[in-house]
């Protein structure tokens, strides 16, 4: 029978004292292992814990950076800057011994009584202490090493212009969000997006450790307007000294390219410090241009002319009967501020002014025509721009008009705009009739034919051009409304005002005009609520603010005289 072959390291034998060692050592590691867990477990075990406490890793939120709203030519309009915001948890900052707690009052600038106010009660755990610090001034309060106690990194917003574009541009909260003007339209596109970042901390909450993105901030877009910083200053100086002559309630200007639309600048009276808000009146935030609507008088008779030449109704030689300044309709009399006159021609309708005549000329027009005549130059149609609050104004229904409410409509009564809606306006009749969209915005070129809407004929828009550049003439309501230089156009307008449904003795006093008169660049609106002292005529009132304006801008665009004086041909003349 064949053996079985048998390995030989089966066979080796292992001396007894060598296992006897090998268990020994065994059970001697084993028994390490458990007397160390029993240590760790027991007697370290609250060292352990804090130290677990005093090193952890967590998520935290990287502010991103507001976008920058900017004038046209790169002005900062509105920035921000880096601050920090010292926060607390009042529950554990409420059992510190009060040498700590004394020590962080100080830090703060604060006694301990107000420290405790401003933790407050009941169960909150996060309260801030302090909000939007220098980083210089929240360095040490970092630095004290206290629980419960952090600082966190912001930004704060600030307007270098100041007052001049307070309404428009608008403020931001505490926390960053927009709440008015441009700040709050544009939220969205200025706010950009948080990051979020994984860092190790200590107990008190400092950074110890950087470690990795998990979404890095996005900062908000930057906006260009189109709104020049030169001009808006220009044109607010000019509308608060106005104010301030004639001891007006408030006052708003708009200037307008005409061959844009842009929006060169936007100014309302009375203002505000956008960058000191403590005590704030909500009349002074108001963006008056853009959110009161008023009955504008006679600034509304070149758009009623405008639709009777157009309609082949009157030729601008047309004699009107002015039957002395008075007219009756119906059981309702109309009168002309300077009677007299017994027939005036369309043209001398619009440099006088008469209402008796705008009304004849209103009342040989279809009511539905004139009231959609109206609504296609905006009013009652609320303008398309991203600001709040942006009024549409009121007009009667077209389908119940009577034929005083026809007669009124002509002359500016029955109908409320806003001074924004009458600027558009006049920039289509200075635009040879056609409406451009307004913008907010920068733009170097007009908008596509498309977005444009021709509302005259150009033989219409010409004639009443032609009319009323007479205004600003001898003879006309607006001779203070003249520019050394410059031929100027426009209309004045005068308006009582309505409370609680019935007409008081209280006046807005209007301008709106545009320059050079020969080849339009700028439509200017001044509108002066309830001037008190001097007059309360707009020709008087508001015209000179149109006049100043346009003045320092023209020059400043680069716009050549058009109407050369003895001292411009003077300077123009070539030198030998």
């Amino acid at each position: 029978m064949e053996k079985t072959a048998v390995n030989p390291m089966l066979v080796l034998a292992v001396p007894v004292w060598r296992q006897r060692l090998m268990a020994g050592l065994l059970l001697t590691l084993l028994a390490a292992l458990v007397v160390r867990a029993a240590y760790l477990q027991g007697v370290q075990r609250d060292f352990l814990q804090q130290q677990g406490e005093a090193r952890y890793e967590r998520q935290i939120e990287v502010p991103a950076m507001r976008g920058r709203v900017l004038d046209r030519n790169g002005q900062i309009l509105a920035d921000s800057s880096p601050v920090a915001s010292i926060w607390a948890d009042p529950a554990k900052v409420r059992e510190w011994p009060a040498e700590d707690f004394a020590r962080l009052a100080h830090a703060l600038g604060m006694s301990t009584d107000e420290l405790d106010r401003r933790l407050g009660q009941g169960g909150r755990r996060f309260v801030y202490l302090r909000r939007q610090l220098p980083p210089d001034q929240a360095a040490p309060l970092a630095q004290l090493g206290l629980e419960g106690v952090g600082v966190v990194e912001e930004y704060q917003r600030f307007y270098p212009q100041g007052e001049a574009f307070a309404q428009l541009v608008g403020l931001v909260d505490v926390d960053g969000n927009g709440i008015e003007g441009l700040e709050a339209s544009l939220q969205a596109m200025l706010q950009g997006e948080a990051g979020k970042r994984l860092v190790i901390q200590d107990r008190h909450g400092r950074v110890v450790q950087d470690s990795v993105w998990v979404q890095r901030p996005r900062d908000g877009r930057d906006v260009v307007l189109s709104l020049d910083a030169r001009i808006q200053h220009i044109t607010y100086r000019a509308l608060e000294r106005a104010v301030e002559l004639h001891q007006a309630r408030a006052g708003g200007a708009v200037v307008i390219d005409v061959r844009t639309g842009e929006i060169l600048a936007l100014a309302n009276w009375p203002s505000y410090n956008p960058n000191r808000r403590t005590g704030l009146d909500l009349s002074e935030v108001r963006n008056r241009v853009v959110t009161d609507i008023y009955e504008p008088g006679s600034v509304m008779k070149p758009v009623l002319v405008a639709l009777a030449l157009e309609r082949g109704k009157v030729r601008p030689d047309t004699l009107i009967d002015i039957q002395g300044g008075v007219f009756q309709v119906g059981n309702h009399t109309i009168r002309d501020s300077h009677t007299g006159d017994r027939a005036l021609t369309v043209s001398q309708v619009i440099q006088k002014s008469s209402n008796v005549g705008v009304a004849k000329i209103a009342l040989g027009l279809d009511s539905r025509d004139l009231w959609q005549h109206y609504r296609a130059f905006g009013f009652g149609v609320r303008p398309d721009l991203p600001l709040p609050g942006v009024a549409s104004g009121r007009m009667l229904p077209s389908g119940s008009l009577k034929p005083i409410e026809v007669a009124t409509m002509a002359y500016g009564h029955g109908i409320s705009t806003s001074l924004l809606q009458l600027a558009h306006a006049y920039q289509a009749i200075a635009n040879d009739g056609v409406m451009l969209p307004l913008s907010l915005t920068r733009r170097d070129a007009p908008p596509p034919v498309s977005e444009q809407r021709r509302l005259l004929s150009p033989k219409t828009a010409q004639e009443v051009k032609a009319m009323m550049e007479l205004v600003t003439q001898a003879g006309g309501t607006a001779t203070r409304a003249a520019v050394a230089g410059y031929r100027t156009a426009g209309k004045t307008g005068t308006a009582h005002k309505l409370e609680d449904g019935r007409y008081v003795d209280k006046y807005v006093a209007s301008f709106v005009g545009y320059a050079p008169a020969s080849q339009p660049r700028l439509v200017v609106a001044v509108m002066i609520d309830e001037p008190k002292v001097k007059s309360y005529y707009g020709g008087i009132v508001a015209a000179p603010v149109f006049a100043e304006i346009v003045g320092q801008v023209l020059p400043g665009l680069g716009v050549a005289p058009d109407m050369p004086g003895p001292a411009v041909a003077a300077a123009e003349r070539p030198r030998g």
